[in-house]
């Protein structure tokens, strides 16, 4: 009957220390994957602005092309987003 219950408490004491690993584990997962979706986040928005930016300059290229008597303005200088 000792043996039995010893070996219960060293079950017991196993299955808690799985617990806690797998806790850790899940809550690190967790860290990595929102760090990630926060750099896709970051990329999209900052590859979002480069295509407005060459947007911007196709449209002054098109209306320098279609009016070349006109002077028109040099475009502004890119300015990176901030997050």
């Amino acid at each position: 009957m000792m043996s039995q219950n010893r070996q219960a408490h060293k079950d017991r004491r196993h299955a808690q220390q799985d617990y806690e690993v797998n806790l850790m584990a899940e809550i690190e997962s967790g860290i990595y994957t929102t760090s990630w979706i926060r750099s896709g986040f970051k990329q999209w928005h900052e590859l979002w602005h480069i295509q407005k930016r060459q947007i911007e300059l196709l449209e002054h290229l098109c209306e320098r092309q279609a009016n070349p008597d006109v002077k028109t303005p040099a475009p502004t200088p890119y300015v990176p987003p901030e997050l």
